[in-house]
């Protein structure tokens, strides 16, 4: 250890160094660190890539809020799907490819491909995007065995080395030789231009001066023209599903995607109604007069984009131009003629501004698109709106667009990208122009580079999925015949059961333990979980678990029980795994990067509720919460759906009036938010719509009368499991992502956290111009109210139109919520408003991180929330 003699003289030394000095020497031992990095097995690259993806995920809000923070350009909310994005889908596409040795061998050929990394690259990184940037071109690097040193832009140097940190120390902690990442901590032109000169690759993205000085440097340059995406609007398109999916892609961060729209050239036959429709989505149609006050503040006198306007919201730019819109307003259409270079509309702007130009038929849009591609947008993208079977026109178009990015029914700054709207286009945030622009790539940047090349990506959904336990038994009075099963079928030896202690003292483990001994099935018992079961309670059963080695674990009770049992479950099976890694949200289940352990090696798991609500017996969800810390882990994956589920009445008839209300209205949160969820499907609707009518037809006699109407408490166990069903296929929304928060910081039960949201979610979703929408290929515009609505009239809910009949249904609710007891506002449960408002800003970020706000229809923004929350509790 250094003495503080030796550490002063350090000090001095390293003052006494200019910063040219200073970064040579980082250079320089950079070079060293990339050497070392050059001999590793694709095995250490890979468990370096997986952790640094898996920490750069994790920091995705700190980082996003840093950036807008630091730069005043942006969305939050929107940047930390960019984050997510970076991390995520990146890791998804790029985890199985080789980047050590022979990455590929055909014998038959005789050909065989060995990978070598380029050395140490250069990385400009943008003020518009510099957290998500950063974290794209850092983990490729690490996939590649490069060392990077990143030359940040001076306005976002802070965020930008912050999201370079995050990965580099994960890099370093899973095995990556020091100061394999580097950064210049104080940016000018100098240091730039020497971090260009010094490198093997550059890897640039940001404005023409720089990329072009990239260019110049002497060493080779993978550089990224400017955007112009032209859009043209076939009188063949889906015009609703046409403009909204441009209003989501320009207004994704302020329209700072380069791919995002600039223009929309409508045919003249249905140029009013893709106007009427940009208007009826909350977009702002501009007079003449303010389309000359826009004019003069589009461009900078060198003809550049103004970086006032870029990543500012439509109102702070009407205000910037002298004239004032309403607050929410998404985007500043203008109406103008010229395609031509002098007309300042007909420009990149990297924010929500947009030209709207008319043509007479499709061979003049192609023309005024060609011409806006050729001044100011060569090589980067294309945007086109047609019906599916016009192939002629896409191929016109196709052949045509001088760009190497054409996007068919896309929102073009997330179909740009790839990956989300597209399965073919390599998830990118360096999206290469070709030769058209300039560059020395065609395609998305990613970790490899062979080809200038042209695609063509159109449009598609996701393939879906229905799944459920492969057993599912209900009826008053199966369970007796149901276990039968582990015995006949699966031939098990040994039971474990999970519970907790009011069931067990009341007797009720007695039918079950009965029937396993006389099928000769060993069994002994857990009856301490409590409600919100802890992870503590947890470890503890799993002593129990492990010291039994059963081959069946039965869980009886409502969610908490099937929580603490699947999670023993998980433990047993699994005791390697972390639950901070088992907890990681996801934007796509299927491309997570975590990847869920397989489950029922050892034991088959069998989930049998006491009461109508939860739906747990048939999902593949589980929470559970560290005591200590007071982490709530919320774990998703379809390896934690039961095996087997028994749904027996005879089980549920004395519940509690307080349990049947919750637990009923919880029910039928689960059936509404399953219904309006972007991914619902056929599949999932008809289970929706049946739990909804039964709540409605049921859940007054079954709270009422309880045991008493045996019928009743069938049909609300029934319910409760369809509507499990549909949401575990088609998840939930933001009503289940505040309730979970509210439930956790106030102690309310989860199903009334429910009701006192659901009506407040409800019409927030409802809006026909939502501020944003849910991201999911399948769903192509706003349309929850319309799905409200069907669930209503399934269940008798009637009036002269959607308006009437929306507005019949929350009062329906609302009258159902007063017979089952439930109260109106938050205030009235007792909670202190002093209480409320100092967790609610916390509440809020959390219930936004949760895994159910994903697929909510209508993406929310904190500030919605905030305010959601606010009405709950004042107003009810």
């Amino acid at each position: 250890m250094a003495t503080k003699k030796e550490a002063t003289k350090t000090a001095e030394v390293k003052e006494a160094l200019t910063d040219v000095q200073l970064l040579e020497q980082k250079i320089a031992a950079m070079r060293e660190a990339q050497a070392k990095f050059a001999t590793y097995t694709q095995e250490q690259v890979d468990k370096i890539f997986f952790e640094a993806a898996m920490a750069a995920n994790k920091q995705r809000i700190p980082l996003a809020q840093m950036a807008v923070e630091e730069t005043g350009y942006g969305i939050v909310e929107d940047k930390v799907i960019k984050n997510h994005y970076a991390s995520e889908f990146v890791y998804h596409k790029y985890k199985d490819i080789k980047t050590c040795g022979v990455i590929e061998e055909d014998t038959s050929l005789g050909i065989k491909k060995i990978a070598e990394p380029v050395g140490l690259v250069g990385a400009i990184i943008p003020t518009t995007n510099p957290t998500s940037t950063a974290i794209f071109k850092t983990l490729i690097c690490l996939k590649s065995r490069n060392a990077i040193i990143i030359s940040p832009h001076p306005r976002a140097k802070k965020s930008t080395i912050a999201a370079a940190k995050v990965v580099l120390d994960a890099a370093v902690k899973a095995g990556a030789p020091e100061g394999i990442i580097g950064w210049v901590e104080e940016p000018t032109v100098e240091l730039s231009g020497i971090v260009m000169k010094s490198v093997d690759v550059i890897l640039a993205t940001g404005g023409p001066g720089m990329v072009k000085a990239a260019y110049s440097s002497g060493h080779p340059a993978v550089g990224v023209g400017p955007g112009n995406t032209p859009v043209i609007m076939d009188s063949s398109c889906d015009i609703q599903s046409a403009v909204y999916s441009v209003i989501q892609s320009k207004t994704f961060d302020n329209g700072m995607i380069c791919a995002s729209e600039q223009s929309v050239t409508a045919i003249a036959d249905i140029y009013d109604k893709v106007r009427d429709e940009f208007k009826r989505r909350g977009c702002h149609i501009l007079s003449q007069d303010e389309i000359e006050k826009m004019r003069k503040i589009i461009l900078t006198p060198a003809g550049t984009v103004n970086p006032n306007m870029v990543g500012h919201s439509a109102c702070d730019i009407a205000k910037l131009a002298g004239f004032e819109v309403p607050p929410l307003t998404k985007i500043l259409v203008g109406e103008v003629d010229s395609v031509d270079v002098s007309e300042p509309f007909a420009h990149e702007k990297l924010s929500p501004v947009l030209a709207l130009y008319k043509a007479k038929d499709f061979d003049e849009a192609l023309d005024m698109a060609e011409q806006l591609v050729k001044d100011g947008g060569y090589g980067h993208t294309a945007s086109l709106y047609i019906h599916p079977c016009a192939y002629d026109k896409e191929e016109k178009f196709a052949a045509r667009m001088k760009t190497c990015r054409i996007l068919v029914n896309t929102p073009s700054s997330q179909g740009g990208i790839g990956d989300i709207y597209n399965f073919g286009l390599n998830p990118s945030l360096t999206l290469g122009c070709g030769s058209y622009g300039g560059n020395s790539v065609s395609e998305n940047v990613n970790v490899v580079h062979l080809l200038n090349t042209k695609t063509v990506a159109e449009r598609r959904q996701n393939m879906l999925w229905f799944r459920t336990p492969p057993k599912v038994y209900f009826k008053k009075g199966c369970l007796p015949v149901a276990l039968a099963e582990l015995k006949d079928y699966y031939h098990k030896k040994k039971a474990f059961i999970v519970t907790d202690g009011f069931l067990f003292g009341s007797g009720m483990t007695k039918p079950i333990t009965d029937r396993l001994d006389a099928m000769g099935i060993t069994h002994t018992c857990f009856y301490e979980v409590a409600p919100d079961p802890t992870l503590q309670i947890a470890r503890k059963g799993l002593e129990q678990l492990k010291a039994f080695g059963p081959d069946v674990i039965i869980a009886l009770g409502g969610g908490s029980s099937m929580d603490a049992g699947k999670i023993m479950w998980l433990m047993y099976e699994h005791p390697e795994c972390e639950f901070e890694d088992l907890a990681m949200d996801f934007m796509d289940i299927r491309k997570r990067i975590y990847e869920f352990p397989k489950m029922g090696e050892k034991a088959l798991f069998v989930a049998i509720p006491t009461s109508s609500g939860t739906g747990s017996e048939v999902t593949p969800f589980a929470i559970i919460t560290d005591a200590d810390t007071g982490t709530k882990w919320p774990i998703a994956d379809y390896e934690l759906m039961p095996n087997m589920a028994i749904i027996d009445t005879d089980y549920m008839m004395t519940q509690p009036k307080g349990l049947t209300s919750a637990s009923g209205i919880d029910a039928l949160t689960h059936a509404l938010e399953a219904y309006v969820s972007i991914m619902a499907t056929d599949f999932t609707d008809g289970l929706a719509l049946k739990a909804a009518k039964n709540i409605f037809d049921y859940l007054p006699a079954a709270y009422e009368k309880g045991a008493g109407d045996p019928f009743a408490r069938e049909k609300m166990a029934n319910a409760s499991t369809m509507a499990g069903m549909a949401f575990a296929n088609a998840f939930l929304g933001i009503c289940h992502s505040m309730a979970h928060k509210l439930g956790a910081y106030h102690h309310l039960p989860h199903g009334v956290a429910n009701a006192l949201l659901i009506e407040h979610v409800m019409r927030y979703n409802a809006d026909p111009a939502p501020v944003k929408m849910g991201t999911f290929s399948q769903y192509e515009y706003p349309h929850a109210k319309e799905r409200y609505c069907e669930v209503a009239r399934f269940c008798g809910i009637t009036g002269k139109d959607d308006d009437e009949v929306f507005e019949n249904f929350i009062k329906a609710i609302a009258d159902l919520k007063a017979t089952v007891g439930i109260k109106r506002t938050i205030k009235e449960y007792g909670i202190k408003e002093e209480d409320f408002l100092a967790t609610l800003d916390e509440m809020v970020e959390n219930a936004f991180n949760d895994q159910c706000t994903g697929a909510n229809p209508r993406y929310p923004l904190m500030s919605e929330m905030k305010e959601m929350y606010l009405k709950a509790y004042y107003e009810g």
